[in-house]
This record gives C-alpha cells, sequence and structure tokens, in this order.
C-alpha cells in the first residue's frame, strides 16, 4: 500500500489488517513505562488513532478530537500511537492539559504488526482502528494523505456499534 505526504509517495512496510481480521496483539509502553498490550483490552471495544508525529498540526488535532469524543461513550477504550518518544509525548500530553492512554511504539512493533510503518519517514501512517470485544477489527482507516485528518464521524459511529 502506498500513501501520500503533501503529494510525495511513500510504501507501506508490510501488509494492513482488514476489516474481519483478528487484530494483531502487540506489545508498547504508555507514559508510565508500562508494557501494554492490546490483549489487556479483551472483552472492550478498543478505538486505535494512529499518528505520524505529535507534534504536528494535523496530529495534535487528531489526537484532541478523538480524546474528546471517547471520553463520551462508555466502554470504549482509547489508544493514541505515534513512535514519538514517551518524553515528547508527556510534554505535549502536559501542555494541552490531556490525560488519555498515549503509547510510543518506539522499536515500531506495533507499526509492523499493522502494516504502518514508511520506513523512509520512519513514521507511522495516519490512520485508525476499532477493534470490537472479541478482538475482530470492524472499522479501519489508513488516511491516503497524510497531512489530511481521519473521518472522524465513520469511526465513531463504528465504534458505537461494535459495542
Amino acid at each position: 500500500m502506498e500513501i501520500t505526504k503533501k503529494g510525495t509517495p511513500y510504501k507501506l512496510k508490510g501488509i494492513q489488517p482488514k476489516v474481519g481480521d483478528k487484530a494483531p496483539d502487540f506489545k508498547v509502553e504508555n507514559l508510565a513505562d508500562e508494557l501494554v498490550k492490546l490483549s489487556d483490552f479483551s472483552g472492550k471495544v478498543v478505538l486505535i488513532s494512529v499518528i505520524p508525529d505529535i507534534d504536528t498540526r494535523v496530529c495534535a488535532l487528531q489526537a484532541k478530537e478523538f480524546n474528546k469524543i471517547a471520553s463520551e461513550l462508555d466502554g470504549v477504550q482509547l489508544i493514541t500511537i505515534s513512535n514519538n518518544s514517551k518524553e515528547e509525548q508527556a510534554e505535549w500530553c502536559a501542555g494541552k492539559d490531556i490525560s488519555m492512554e498515549m503509547l510510543h511504539d518506539s522499536n515500531l512493533e506495533f507499526g509492523e504488526a499493522y502494516g504502518l510503518v514508511m520506513e523512509e519517514l520512519e513514521k507511522l501512517a495516519r490512520s485508525v482502528f476499532v477493534i470490537n470485544p472479541r478482538g475482530e477489527i470492524v472499522y479501519q482507516e489508513i488516511v491516503p494523505e497524510m497531512s489530511s485528518e481521519p473521518d472522524y464521524d465513520q469511526a465513531i459511529k463504528a465504534t458505537r456499534a461494535a459495542r
């Protein structure tokens, strides 16, 4: 699969899971240095918001928007993942007075499991996954242009339907 950044094409490494697939498990650390696995949320609806770089305008908008929306949805676990460092993520959250499950995929384990690594940029592709309580992907959006926001309405609609 290929996406663009301001018109320049970039190939994604690996195979992206599709709707209906069992969501690949992963292990990444949160801001408290705790290892978090997708399987930790078994039996819950999980909304995974993937951003290339927390310190950019569109990524900040995506993180804030999903944080606001998810806080209004009972029984939904929001996870925001980027491959920024723990320090960059913690500084961003503190500056915005936001508390969310922010995971740093520094070794790209999540990115490789989900086929989202843009090797030339060493970044994750902007994307959204909704996983139902049985661990199946019920919604997937890999945003074709990195500088565009995801379709929040469709992601939330899928999240509500997954419960």
